[in-house]
């Protein structure tokens, strides 16, 4: 369990009943989230945490408290996955997997990113940059040992991948299928021998 999820807004620990009514509503939400988007309605995402409104609100006072909190759950866990894979064999594999799951993160939650991103430029927030800055971490991490195995291209370059990543979500936003055929022909382009050799001018 995340140490945010143990505590109140106030820093306080949370009772066992409290934080069973954190839980299902974090999980309720990410579900109504991924099946109604940004605008899924509070009060249904509460009944089917089998609590009353006023606990959600007591929770998560606005909606992007919500969102927020159901993003940040999200990513902690594409971190942790990416973690976990540096110390898998193969190492393309591995970047694969990564990648694959950050992919349907960001096509499952692409209009919550969205509502954060702009509440943070409205209001200064840091968060979506830390968010940014774990993300590229581990991605890194994957991609850079990808390299020194000589499974992947020399020429990679974490930016650039992960912004295609993001471009094949805003593309394929409406296909899954779509997505997947796109992610298979960026993988076989990072592969070695996948990509026509470069030379200098």
């Amino acid at each position: 369990m995340a140490a945010h999820e143990s505590r109140s807004r106030a820093g306080r620990p949370r009772r066992a009943d409290a934080r069973r009514n954190y839980e299902q509503l974090l999980e309720q939400a990410r579900i109504a989230f991924a099946e109604f988007g940004v605008d899924a309605p509070l009060d249904e995402i509460a009944r089917r945490a089998g609590v009353a409104s006023g606990t959600l609100y007591r929770h998560f006072p606005t909606r992007l408290d919500l969102i927020e909190a159901v993003l940040a759950e999200q990513i902690a866990e594409l971190v942790d996955l990416g973690r976990g894979l540096l110390t898998v064999e193969d190492e393309f594999d591995a970047l694969s997997t990564w990648l694959r799951a950050a992919l349907t993160h960001a096509l499952t939650y692409r209009g919550l990113a969205a509502a954060v991103m702009n509440s943070a430029l409205d209001h200064g927030n840091g968060l979506v940059s830390t968010w940014h800055a774990e993300m590229f971490e581990v991605g890194a991490a994957l991609l850079a040992r990808a390299r020194q195995s000589g499974v992947v291209v020399a020429v990679a370059d974490e930016g650039d991948v992960l912004k295609m990543v993001g471009a094949i979500a805003w593309a394929a936003q409406d296909s899954s299928a779509q997505a997947d055929r796109l992610l298979a022909l960026l993988m076989n382009g990072l592969r070695c021998g996948g990509l026509p050799h470069q030379t200098g001018d």
